[in-house]
């Protein structure tokens, strides 16, 4: 996508705070000097077979990149792809979850598009609110700032563990319960702090979503592996070989931007790269104001610190 997007004529306009020159987590417009638009589309394949909770989990991830950039979610498109035989009553529900999750941010959904396809996906085109001097991108992380992440690790691979049948009910549950967790309270606990960077863990995994806010501030982002928190039952499942693709392919294309400076469990390795889906947020914030981001915050965690750009991207410590 990045050589796709590079033989695209870029138009200057004023009003186009945040493009996607950056690959930041939504695109920003502003139509007042008070106010500013958030736009951002997300969808995918099933994760989960409960259709309700497909629908409900595919929704706060589409959500979460609103929140990503400091905006508040206001309007939402449904996008979704159903086989024309398919069964209604499961189509209901992946519709009545997604709705339902959209509501509770506060949301509403005006309508959507839907295409007949034998392979289903389902998300939401998201439009949120930000004022203009109150963005929040990936390029805004500073030498010496604090690095805190607000949801665990470990998605991708327990939802592998999942398709293999070896994943335990109870960490199935605290997966899909971390995915059902809207981020709009660890965003409204940034209210008057002095975050500088922001990005969600999402597809790319812990390392490519760090490379991301790494490479747009022009600083180098240093680890703390020893500091991360997996979901139950995660590093089992990585150590037993239950590695999504995606954990594979993040792997290939962000390994060469890392540098580590200690040696670490393979699992725990595997878990850096692992795909999240509505994953927590990545958060640059000035150093002295992070004990009060953490404690607003339950459950957030410290990962790392910011350095002045050094060699590589990454250093994992």
């Amino acid at each position: 996508m990045d050589q796709a997007l590079a033989g695209l004529p870029r138009v200057h306009n004023p009003n186009v705070l945040v493009g996607f020159d950056t690959s930041d987590d939504a695109g920003v417009y502003r139509l007042s000097a008070e106010c500013a638009l958030v736009q951002t589309v997300d969808f995918f394949t099933p994760i989960v077979d409960d259709p309700y909770t497909f629908g409900a989990i595919a929704a706060t991830n589409a959500l979460s990149d609103v929140y990503a950039m400091g905006g508040r979610p206001i309007t939402a498109l449904s996008i979704c792809a159903y086989p024309g035989k398919g069964n209604i009553d499961d189509l209901r529900d992946i519709l009545r979850g997604g709705t339902d999750k959209i509501h509770e941010a506060g949301c509403v959904v005006l309508g959507g598009h839907s295409v007949n396809d034998d392979e289903i996906k389902f998300g939401y085109a998201v439009t949120g609110t930000v004022h203009p001097d109150r963005i929040l991108t990936n390029a805004g992380a500073r030498a010496g700032d604090a690095l805190i992440l607000t949801k665990r690790l470990g998605t991708g691979v327990i939802a592998t563990a999942l398709k293999r049948g070896i994943a335990s009910d109870a960490h199935v549950q605290a997966s899909i319960e971390s995915m059902l967790t809207l981020n709009r309270a660890a965003a409204d606990a940034l209210d008057g702090l002095d975050c500088r960077g922001c990005t969600d863990i999402t597809g790319f995994g812990f390392l490519g979503h760090a490379r991301e806010l790494a490479v747009a501030s022009n600083v180098t982002l240093e680890i703390w592996p020893a500091a991360m928190r997996f979901l139950p039952g995660a590093l089992d499942y990585a150590a037993a070989g239950a590695q999504p693709g995606g954990l594979k392919n993040n792997r290939e294309f962000v390994e060469s931007c890392v540098v580590a400076l200690s040696s670490l469990p393979d699992e725990v390795e595997a878990l850096l790269y692992d795909p999240q889906t509505a994953g927590g947020l990545l958060i640059s914030i000035a150093e002295l104001e992070a004990p009060e981001f953490l404690s607003r915050c339950p459950g957030a965690f410290r990962v790392g610190r910011v350095l002045p750009q050094g060699d590589k991207p990454i250093y994992l410590k």
